[in-house]
């Protein structure tokens, strides 16, 4: 089969296709055909080297940890989903290997008749990561949110979720993307100089959580915060040195306590898989995409990853 890989940090020109043995699944997993399957800015981080005393590699490396597509594969011990059934779901955290033509899913959930299969292909690690963040910052009905970097893959998906439990969402952006961020339910502001000030004018009593997609403006969000416990980024690694929590997921059930994962890993919040098939069914959950790109195309899709311009997820179908 084709899967995407690489070899080496560097720029987007060290990804390509390499060709593999299919993977099968093992107890408790399913392997699907492939359909769509996601980009992760993170893992464009991991890709470039910027990651590397985080999330420790090894080489080569196959790329992408969320996908969707039709069940050919059931393992021992799994109940509940049948050969010929269309989900979305995400690999084992270390094993990746989504990108490509099979996947082995440890972690699944129906695909939502809502959603196209580009929707499907990169929704399960952005309902992942936004859920968990959000439960770390216990976002609730009544709270402000401020979710820096927000029209991209985990931002709009942070939005909407952050909305769905009545918190009332600021979401930052280029100008251009401020009309999308209300029509996902958020009021919109721009990031950079004057943020502080702006926030205040938008926020008067003051933002309960920030949720950083973006990176580079930690300390404007401490004090928009007022609390480093109230801030959370899955974006800056120099959340250390402000005092801020980076995330990012490890299995619940991992024995080594998240440390092959890095020190700041935190269980997956696998439930909320099962929360944006209820959201996108009631139609309050939509996954924007940005582009969708086949696999023999991983290279441009990581370019525009890495540029920072794309509105909604990047996806690689098959």
């Amino acid at each position: 089969m084709r899967a995407i890989q690489f070899s080496e940090y560097g720029p987007p020109s060290v990804v390509h296709v390499a060709e593999l043995a299919a993977p099968h699944a093992g107890p408790g997993e399913i392997r699907v055909t492939v359909r769509a399957s996601g980009i992760s800015p993170g893992e464009i981080r991991i890709r470039s080297g910027e990651m590397r005393d985080v999330v420790p590699l090894t080489f080569p490396y196959r790329t992408g940890f969320d996908a969707a597509g039709v069940v050919d594969e059931v393992g021992d011990g799994v109940t509940g989903v049948n050969i010929g059934d269309e989900v979305f779901g995400m690999t084992d955290s270390a094993a990746r290997g989504a990108n490509a033509d099979f996947a082995v899913l440890a972690a699944w959930a129906p695909k939502p008749a809502a959603w196209s299969w580009e929707e499907a292909g990169g929704a399960a690690g952005s309902a992942e990561t936004a859920t968990r963040v959000l439960d770390r910052l216990a976002v609730g009905a009544g709270h402000t949110v401020l979710v820096q970097g927000a029209a991209g893959g985990v931002g709009t998906v942070a939005v909407q979720l952050a909305v769905a439990r009545g918190a009332t969402v600021i979401g930052t952006a280029s100008e251009r993307n401020h009309d999308f961020l209300r029509s996902l339910g958020a009021v919109p502001t721009t990031y950079g100089t004057g943020l502080v000030e702006r926030i205040r004018v938008l926020a008067p009593d003051g933002v309960d959580a920030v949720f950083d997609c973006a990176g580079g403006a930690l300390p404007d969000l401490v004090a928009i915060a007022g609390d480093t416990a109230r801030v959370v980024t899955i974006a800056d690694v120099t959340a250390a040195a402000h005092g801020v929590h980076m995330s990012h997921g490890v299995p619940a059930d991992d024995t080594g306590n998240g440390t092959a994962m890095g020190a700041s890993a935190d269980p997956l919040a696998l439930h909320g898989l099962a929360i944006a098939v209820t959201l996108a069914d009631e139609g309050r959950l939509r996954v924007p995409v940005a582009a969708a790109f086949p696999l023999t195309e991983a290279v441009a899709a990581h370019e525009l990853s890495e540029s920072r311009h794309a509105r909604g997820k990047i996806v690689l179908v098959s």
